[in-house]
């Protein structure tokens, strides 16, 4: 499925995990300034209480026995909260902190005579810094662990996904059939060094890639040796054939002796093609005039049509396998009319028969396959296949929408 609204880089592993790890250290660091933030506060603000309320009991005795009071005390004096007051008022005693004359100013409160408050100030001033100056260092603090802890954290991660980025790699090349591709972590080859999940997954992965190219290369030994020793029994077959005399039975043995004889022909082509060392030897080739030769050569009714022609830097021999098996599997497979187009590098050739069965256009050609009791493709498209790849083209296969098969070539254009 695809996300809608976000880039794709949103979904990477570093990122998620920079964005956890600045999640949790943020938490972490608000959790931990709030708890020395309440903690502090409550202490510095307990002791200006308990000073101040020392202070009105010292006032409250002197104002009882009618001495004079001392500096910062007084009754229902000038800046003293309204709320305090009427506490006070109603005879009870209490603290409240104000701004004063511009300062932070603790007061404490309580009954006088005539519904009069007996109050005392205490400059607050030095403990309301010293709670701004925690809170200051508590987000310096927070901030420099958090970018720290965040730039070894990405460290750390961008360790790891770059080792799985690798290991991804290899992974793509090995399924685009490059089978000599390894990861080759260091942590594998030394069984002293501990291995962590990512050197784990690349040594499987390896594994995994030197097992496949074992098994391919020995079903692609057991194909060319098969085909080579196919070649010699066949060889005299095909001699012992010709000297029977003309008859139904002789023709069926010929015809199924040279049936035989391009199976192996068609087999030894594969095994080549899968060694990966074909070489080209190119030229300069009209296409038109290459496409009515592969056409002729086929000995069947296929219509030719050049909406453009194009000169393309080539191999011939190999083109012409390529067009040759794409026009004779229209004809055994599809229905006609057949056709065969060019237009510029683009050479396209269509059947109106039941088109391409759906294992076909999903996973391509597949060698003797059959679905559904209908007759296999053979080994013709996926001859035209790697010999398409040899060329450096891309051949597709498609169904049109009024029916019928169709295979595109696109070659790359020289003129």
């Amino acid at each position: 499925m695809t996300r809608l609204g976000l880039p794709r880089w949103t979904g990477t592993l570093a990122l998620k995990a920079a964005v956890f790890i600045t999640v949790m250290c943020c938490a972490l660091a608000a959790l931990l300034g709030v708890l020395v933030h309440v903690s502090v506060t409550n202490q510095t603000v307990g002791q200006a209480r308990d000073l101040a309320l020392s202070r009105l009991t010292d006032a409250t005795k002197a104002y009882e026995a009618g001495d004079s009071l001392l500096p910062g005390a007084g009754v229902d004096p000038p800046g003293l909260p309204r709320a305090l007051r009427e506490l006070a008022a109603d005879g009870d005693r209490g603290t409240m902190v104000s701004e004063h004359h511009g300062h932070p100013t603790m007061w404490a409160a309580g009954p006088a005579d005539r519904s009069r408050a007996l109050a005392v100030e205490v400059d607050y001033s030095q403990q309301s810094r010293t709670i701004v100056a925690l809170d200051q260092s508590i987000l310096w603090s927070s901030g420099l662990a958090i970018t720290v802890t965040l730039l070894v954290g990405a460290f750390a991660v961008t360790r790891v996904t770059r080792r799985l980025h690798a290991t991804a790699q290899v992974a793509r090349r090995i399924s685009g059939g490059d089978l000599d591709a390894r990861v080759g972590d260091p942590r594998t080859k030394d069984p002293t060094h501990p291995q962590d999940e990512v050197a784990a997954v690349a040594a499987a992965l390896d594994s995994m890639a030197a097992s496949l190219q074992g098994k391919l290369l020995s079903e692609q030994r057991f194909t060319a040796d098969v085909a080579h020793e196919l070649r010699t029994p066949l060889t005299g077959l095909h001699a012992a054939a010709e000297l029977l005399p003309p008859s139904r039975p002789t023709e069926l043995v010929r015809d199924r002796v040279a049936a035989l004889r391009t199976l192996t022909e068609d087999l030894l082509e594969i095994s080549r093609l899968d060694t990966g060392r074909e070489q080209l030897e190119l030229d300069a080739e009209e296409l038109g005039a290459l496409a009515a030769r592969v056409v002729r050569a086929s000995g069947t009714d296929t219509e030719v049509v050049v909406v453009r022609d194009a000169r393309v830097e080539t191999d011939r021999r190999r083109l012409e396998r390529v067009l040759g098996n794409l026009v004779a599997n229209a004809h055994k497979h599809g229905r006609g009319p057949v056709s065969l187009t060019v237009d510029g590098a683009v050479v396209t050739v269509r059947d109106h028969g039941d088109g391409y069965p759906g294992y076909l256009l999903e996973h391509g050609p597949q060698r003797f396959r059959t679905e559904g009791g209908a007759k296999g493709h053979g080994l013709g498209l996926t001859i035209a296949v790697g010999q398409a790849e040899v060329l450096g083209a891309r051949l597709e296969f498609a169904n049109a929408v009024d029916g019928g098969a169709v295979a595109i070539l696109t070659l790359g254009q020289a003129d």
